[in-house]
Parts: structure tokens; C-alpha cells; sequence
């Protein structure tokens, strides 16, 4: 399944973004695509490069990981949840205040890619055992529709844009 089984009410205008970096792959092959090239990039970066910040306001590498191991386990939980019929409408977060709390920059990088791994293979195992009807199941999350398929997309798109970021800005 690509994204082009999706419809433009299973997700919210705000992830299109995310869902077009997506377009290739089913759900389980673009997330290990994703840590394959993740693990590769940072595997190659000195200590100088993924505390590097491009501007005063913006994130350091490892803040960028941190960014992307929580955000995953939030559309992650989502999907469980939405997976499992929950019509509950789940609200949002702010990602930026999640960064200040998490203490990326004074944390190593083998811990750091320790929990990405742990993160990535616990979503590899969720996305696995999910059937057709739970896939597209579409609950509400921070005020907008979003299936469960949906959600894994946007998990890819979102490492994607990010690393786009990272090679562009960052290296």
C-alpha cells in the first residue's frame, strides 16, 4: 500500500507535506528505509556536527533525532489508538517545548540512536500486524481527521523532511 490509496480526508492539510515525501513506498519499507539512511548519515557525523546549531533559534542534530524519536511515538500512539476503534479525539503537542525538555545536547549520540532504533522497530512492529480495516480506520487527533495509515506516512515524510534539512543546512 502506497499513498496513493489515501484520500484527502484521512489526513489534515497541515501533513500533506509529509504525506508527498512518502509516495514511493509501502509503510514498512519507507520506515526501514528511513533508519537505514538515518543510521547511515549519523553514523558518519562527528561530535562538533550534531551539536551544531545553523542559527541561534534552531535546533543541533541531536535535537533533530530527539524531535523525530518523539513525534514518532506520538503518531504512534495515535495509531495504536485509533487502530483499536478509539474515537476519542486526541489533542496535539508542542514539539518545540518537548526539545527544551529533552536534554539532547548533553546526551550521547549511542544513547540517542539506542532509543530511534528501540522507537523505529517498536512502529516497524505495530504497522506489521495491522489489518486493512484498522489501517483505515480515521479518529481525530489535535482537532483534525487522520487514519491510521495516514500516520504512518506521515512518520516517513516527516524523518524525510527533517533529513532534507539536515544535508541541506547542516552539512
Amino acid at each position: 500500500m502506497t499513498t496513493h490509496v489515501l484520500t484527502q480526508n484521512e489526513f489534515g492539510e497541515y501533513y500533506a507535506k509529509y504525506i508527498a515525501l512518502a509516495t514511493d513506498d509501502d509503510i514498512i519499507t519507507g520506515l526501514e528505509k528511513n533508519r537505514d539512511m538515518t543510521l547511515k548519515i549519523i553514523g558518519s557525523l562527528t561530535e562538533a556536527q550534531l551539536n551544531y546549531a545553523y542559527a541561534e533559534d534552531k535546533w543541533t542534530i541531536k535535537e533533530i533525532l530527539v524531535h523525530l524519536i518523539d513525534s514518532e511515538r506520538v503518531f504512534s500512539y495515535r495509531a495504536l489508538r485509533f487502530a483499536r476503534f478509539d474515537n476519542t479525539n486526541l489533542p496535539g503537542y508542542e514539539h518545540n517545548d518537548y526539545v527544551v525538555q529533552s536534554d539532547a545536547n548533553i546526551r550521547s549520540i549511542e544513547a540517542i540512536m539506542e532509543e530511534y532504533k528501540a522507537v523505529r522497530n517498536a512502529t516497524i512492529a505495530l504497522f506489521k500486524n495491522l489489518n486493512d480495516k484498522a489501517l483505515q480506520f480515521i479518529g481525530t487527533a489535535n482537532g483534525s481527521p487522520i487514519s491510521v495509515r495516514a500516520l504512518g506516512f506521515i512518520i516517513i515524510g516527516h524523518e524525510r523532511h527533517h533529513s532534507s534539512i539536515i544535508r541541506e543546512r547542516y552539512l
